[in-house]
């Protein structure tokens, strides 16, 4: 029963735009009323209507603890006792930034900003001040936030200047945004090529997570080390998404390539607004107040997000085994799935992050991963969300394990994942 979410959803949509605040929210590709939500506990969440829902969003990666970690929350309430925000330095903001350092093997320097998008451009922006270069290679399906000059998709068959791919934003600001594609080496070399001494830097998702869970193919992120070394641009791995959920050091450390820059977010605050992009201290030397590259931000390191950030990564660091467990228990879910629905489905896994994909096809980068048969995603998701699952609502994002979710809510998970695909044909209930 859901009476009261689509109460609030008819109400949300005379005041908000679509009745969300980030579009993927309204169900739209799955056909369902969203949920609204009022509290979480461990790998729960509960709705307005109170219904209890096995959570695998985790909201989009940074519950890597679960909801509401007693550590966390007890830090995090002592914090706001002593004030919200001061737009002033705090000892927090050392200690968080220090213990970045300590963890994530490219981060010397780092600065805090308030969410993935801000950091992603930051480091743009900085990388581009660094190399004194205006262009930059970024890849067809990956996500880097919605700053204008990444708001870009490829032409068609075409890897040249893109053009926006949204509404409200010119031309200009993304004519200097090359776009490759995932996975394909020559790609990369062609635009290189064709623009010599002219591009700033790479930006990837070591491991894409929005277009579904895609990996790097083996040699392809050592490739993008090689190639921007020796054509004097910088690598940036966009590990908002990654960052400290694939390891403690991230897909960098995962992968063991070290990127110039990294952008982390999500996690870092503890699933409170925060972004981070550091780096090399002489590439981060460039931003002010000691650089001539500007960027800053009221919010930027409140005391509420860096306080829950560092209790969060205290703890992961504290427990090694961690990601283990979280492998192991998405390992699970991947079988379930394989089990039951044979070839007619692709599941794509590293560590706790997982997508199935409902097409037949190895899905390895932007154009495979659209082959997708989204009717019978949406036709999978109701089926979860009725049995008290909750997956992403769409079928080009990720799923999330939390150390919260146990033995019990993966088993259960894995039964209705079985019981699903066995009474369906390959794509779509019978």
């Amino acid at each position: 029963m859901v009476t009261k979410s689509k109460e609030l959803f008819e109400t949300a949509k005379r005041y908000i735009p679509g009745g969300v605040n980030s579009p993927v929210r309204a169900f739209g590709s799955v056909g369902r009323t969203p949920r609204f939500i009022s509290s979480s506990h461990g790998s729960r969440i509960v709705d307005v209507d109170g219904n209890e829902l096995i959570d695998y969003v985790c909201s989009w990666g940074p519950g890597i603890l679960g909801h509401a970690p007693g550590r966390v929350i007890e830090k995090v309430q002592r914090a706001c006792e002593r004030g919200l925000t001061f737009g002033a330095p705090t000892e927090n903001e050392v200690v968080l930034a220090e213990l970045i350092a300590e963890l994530v093997p490219s981060i010397e320097v780092s600065r805090l900003v308030s969410s993935g998008t801000e950091a992603v451009m930051s480091a743009v922006r900085a990388a581009r001040g660094y190399t004194r270069r205006d262009k930059i290679i970024k890849f067809k399906g990956c996500y880097h936030g919605h700053s204008d000059g990444l708001l870009v998709k490829a032409g068609s068959g075409a890897l040249t200047t893109s053009v926006p791919d949204s509404a409200g934003v010119p031309v200009d600001y993304t004519r200097h945004t090359l776009t490759a594609l995932y996975n394909d080496k020559s790609s990369v070399e062609k635009l290189f090529r064709e623009n010599p001494d002219q591009i700033a830097a790479v930006i990837v998702e070591p491991v894409a997570a929005n277009m579904g869970v895609v990996l790097p193919e083996a040699g392809f992120l050592e490739f993008l080390r090689e190639i921007t070394k020796n054509n004097g641009a910088l690598l940036i791995f966009d590990e908002v998404i990654t960052g400290f959920r694939l390891a403690l050091g991230g897909a960098q450390e995962y992968f063991h390539v070290t990127p110039d820059l990294t952008t982390l977010g999500k996690i870092a605050g503890g699933g409170m607004p925060i972004g981070v992009y550091g780096g090399k201290r002489e590439i981060m030397e460039m931003v002010s107040p000691e650089g001539p590259v500007y960027q800053a931000g009221t919010l930027s390191g409140n005391p509420i997000a860096t306080t829950a950030g560092i209790e969060t990564l205290q703890i992961l660091k504290e427990d090694p085994d961690i990601y283990k467990r979280l492998s192991e228990k998405a390992e699970k879910i991947e079988k379930a799935v394989k089990a039951a629905a044979g070839e007619s489905v692709c599941v794509n896994r590293i560590g706790s992050l997982l997508s199935v994909f409902f097409t037949s096809e190895r899905v390895s980068d932007y154009e495979s991963a659209l082959s997708s048969d989204t009717a019978g995603y949406a036709d999978c998701f109701s089926y979860l969300l009725d049995h008290g699952i909750y997956t992403a609502p769409s079928q080009f994002e990720a799923m999330f394990v939390s150390d919260a979710h146990t033995e019990e809510d993966i088993a259960y998970t894995c039964r209705v994942l079985g019981d699903y695909y066995t009474s369906v044909g390959s794509y779509g209930r019978v």
